[in-house]
């Protein structure tokens, strides 16, 4: 298995709407996310401990909430507010 990211529900869902340049952003910001996970969590499947609880990632137009979770090795972006 190898650590990816994902829109949960859907990318329509959490997403749709936002400004092109600003789904850039974000999905830059998660690729980096992803690296970071992955350096931390080794090998995510035999992870055992309880999960990292979701975070915030601030960006310059916006924000947007995710959730890493080891087993699956994928992080999640949840929500994105775009100011």
């Amino acid at each position: 298995m190898t650590w990816r990211w994902e829109y949960d529900p859907s990318e329509a869902h959490v997403v749709g709407g936002a400004p092109p340049a600003f789904v850039v952003e974000v999905e830059k910001a998660a690729d980096e996310l992803v690296r970071a996970a992955e350096a931390l969590y080794l090998d995510g499947t035999a992870y055992r401990e309880i999960g990292p609880r979701g975070a915030v990632m601030d960006l310059d137009d916006g924000m947007f909430v995710y959730l890493i979770v080891p087993r699956s090795e994928c992080v999640y972006i949840r929500q994105v507010t775009c100011l």
